[in-house]
């Protein structure tokens, strides 16, 4: 998988008119532009698809809006301040890139086209998964934890990636997903176990899977204890059957596994408690 990460002027600008205002001065940018250009900025709210569709190439039907945004002083800033937020993200994923192809290839099992992630002010605290093969990022860096902008972009990937599920069975995507990145692919990067890291939510469920990934991931039979000890989740391996078909599968299968298993799986949990 390839990666681009683009700050786009019109993507850019569309997020700071229709977005929630970040900064005071954008607000007010944002009022009089309103306030002079009504009609003209109502038609604009449907040019978000069409810039995503062919951002290289895209000419705005009426442009008096965005060119008067490009030539604000006040846009001008927030667009330095984008481009070193860019700078930032791209030397994290270029750092820890040899462990993301990894979780596609032998975690997630999950073939991604090349994607173009359109990079936004990160005081927007959003990812947006968007259409095709595209993404817009303006979310911030932890400075205790950067890392997590990693889990965050990848966990929209895959999750974007995998089928949607019926309501009552998403909760195993969801878990199946955090166990693949926060727990898994967090463990690969920080070279410690990040197993109890996650959504409190999940927990159960995800303790109730967990032997099962282990099986995923392709431990041996005779290594599991040592997982069980680094990750701090015991169970007792005599309740379980080896399911050694379980490393062939992609996620997607494996997910489909948990679900058509579920009861089995409380059932094994009940004896174990």
């Amino acid at each position: 998988m390839n990666t681009s990460f683009i700050v786009n002027d019109y993507i850019l600008m569309w997020n700071l008119l229709f977005q929630t205002s970040i900064q005071e001065s954008i607000y007010k940018v944002k009022q009089k532009l309103w306030n002079t250009y009504k009609t003209e900025y109502n038609a604009m709210f449907q040019d978000k698809n069409q810039i995503l569709a062919d951002y290289k190439n895209y000419i705005p039907n009426n442009d008096t809006i965005y060119n008067l945004l490009l030539e604000n002083k006040e846009y001008g800033k927030i667009k330095k301040q984008c481009e070193k937020y860019r700078i930032d993200i791209m030397k994290i994923w270029d750092k820890n890139k040899k462990e993301t192809e990894y979780l596609y290839k032998n975690i997630l099992r999950l073939k991604l086209e090349d994607y173009t992630f359109f990079i936004i002010n990160k005081e927007f605290n959003m990812i947006d998964d968007t259409n095709g093969n595209t993404m817009i990022i303006g979310k911030d860096i932890d400075k205790k934890e950067p890392l997590r902008i990693l889990y965050d972009i990848n966990y929209h990937l895959a999750n974007k990636s995998i089928r949607k599920y019926k309501e009552e069975y998403d909760q195993y995507k969801k878990a199946i997903l955090e166990l693949a990145i926060l727990n898994e692919y967090g463990t690969r990067l920080n070279k410690r176990s990040c197993y109890q890291s996650g959504n409190p939510s999940l927990s159960s469920l995800k303790r109730r899977i967990y032997p099962y990934w282990l099986m995923y991931l392709g431990i041996p039979q005779e290594e599991i204890f040592n997982y069980m000890m680094r990750d701090k989740i015991v169970f007792e391996m005599k309740h379980y059957n080896y399911e050694k078909d379980l490393k062939k599968m992609s996620i997607e299968e494996f997910i489909d596994f948990c679900i058509r298993n579920r009861k089995h799986m409380m059932k094994e949990t009940e004896e174990i408690i």
